[in-house]
């Protein structure tokens, strides 16, 4: 079963460190970043190979070549750079990052939350470098950065979370209660792991409404709950944080 609702987005101008170059937004979305391993080809969790020493990221839906920004919204560090490659990787996750993005950004190890905007670019947007510490090479596949120096991936002290946050799952937006409240009902009724207590309307202003999920603290009980909703038919679920 495939839904299509009317969802209500605003994009809003891009403003950023590189000025004039950068237009509006187009993509957006938030969520979980999966952070490659070196294992993950040969096990076949992911379906192409990665320098984990370099700043590369894949997306699932973005073509290649696409500049992403980046944001770790805990302490708002950003990164931008250009997807090289097309890769499958769990479908949970939003994106897939290497280790050096995840300490670049200094996301937390068991909670990668990140903002991704895709970020449009005019003909006098030239592309910046970054560059390895261990390798002391240039790396050509990256957008616009600064220079990093990049220590022994392996040695980096994971990033630690300050604030107790909580995740839930936006399922849709609508523009009024009774269609969100008619979602409800019928999810809670055809879907048996979800109780009465599992989805929540947030009321945004007045004529818009969100179904989400009831805020987690663990991501494998939010995990758990985007499996279902992927299950029973929907295909844009977005990640959301609660401080």
């Amino acid at each position: 079963m495939k839904f299509k609702i009317l969802l209500l987005f605003i994009l809003s101008s891009c403003t950023g460190d590189y000025g004039s170059n950068l237009k509006r937004t187009s993509y957006e979305s938030s969520g979980f970043a999966y952070v490659y391993k070196d294992l993950d080809k040969k096990n076949r969790i992911v379906s192409k190979k990665f320098n984990n020493q370099s700043l590369n990221i894949s997306h699932s839906s973005l073509k290649i070549g696409t500049i992403v920004k980046i944001i770790n919204p805990i302490n708002n560090k950003s990164i931008m750079l250009k997807i090289i490659k097309k890769s499958k990787y769990p479908d949970f996750y939003s994106i897939l990052i290497t280790e050096a993005v995840a300490y670049k950004l200094e996301l937390n190890e068991a909670a990668p939350f990140v903002q991704i905007y895709e970020i449009q670019k005019n003909k006098s947007f030239i592309a910046d470098r970054a560059e390895t510490y261990n390798e002391e090479k240039k790396v050509h596949s990256t957008a616009p950065v600064t220079h990093v120096k990049i220590n022994d991936i392996s040695k980096i002290e994971k990033a630690k979370i300050t604030k107790k946050i909580k995740f839930s799952i936006r399922v849709a937006e609508f523009y009024s209660k009774e269609s969100a409240l008619s979602l409800r009902s019928k999810l809670n009724k055809e879907l048996p792991e979800f109780d009465s207590k599992t989805l929540i309307i947030v009321k945004k202003s007045n004529n818009s409404y969100q179904l989400n999920t009831r805020a987690h603290k663990a991501i494998n009980l939010l995990k758990n709950d985007y499996i279902v909703l992927k299950n029973y038919g929907f295909e844009e679920l977005e990640i959301i944080s609660h401080e």
